[in-house]
């Protein structure tokens, strides 16, 4: 089971488009046993609510089916229940840190650095431009699934 736990700040827009993203693509490849896939905020100032509208209204225009889900925020504890805990942006990197603690089994990345363009992930909740979040986050899950397959840590990918 390859456990991994998105991370954004209010965990309304991008942490639940990657979770969803990342688990239609697992779905698709019939892989959905083999991951365990949540995602989480760094603030406290969303918890409970649902998926940013323009998240929604995206993910539907593709065709990706919604997670069912609503804000929470990242504990300590989730360090060591998940492999991978991967922020949008820098400074989302500074605030699981500074939740997590440190990070000894180097599990803390950003989403993009799995991709050929390494970098942040702009907030739509600031740009409303939900396309390139989309866009970004897409390559980030694609290449966070190749690396796991040139790694094989993840049999049968």
């Amino acid at each position: 089971m390859y456990r991994i736990l998105f991370v954004c700040h209010g965990n309304i827009c991008r942490s639940p488009m990657a979770e969803c993203v990342l688990k239609d693509m697992v779905r698709k490849r019939g892989l959905a046993d083999l991951f365990m896939i949540d995602s989480a905020a760094t603030s406290t100032e969303e918890i409970g609510n649902p998926v940013h509208p323009g998240t929604r209204r995206k993910l539907n225009d593709v065709g990706i089916p919604l997670c069912g889900h609503r804000a929470v925020q990242l504990r300590r504890t989730d360090y060591g229940q998940y492999d991978y805990i991967l922020g949008m942006d820098t400074p989302n990197i500074r605030n699981i840190l500074r939740i997590v603690g440190s990070d000894p089994e180097k599990k803390v990345h950003r989403l993009l650095d799995f991709s050929d363009h390494p970098g942040d992930i702009a907030d739509p909740w600031y740009t409303g431009n939900f396309d390139a979040t989309y866009d970004d986050i897409m390559h980030g899950c694609e290449g966070l699934l190749n690396s796991l397959v040139q790694k094989q840590v993840a049999p049968g990918l």
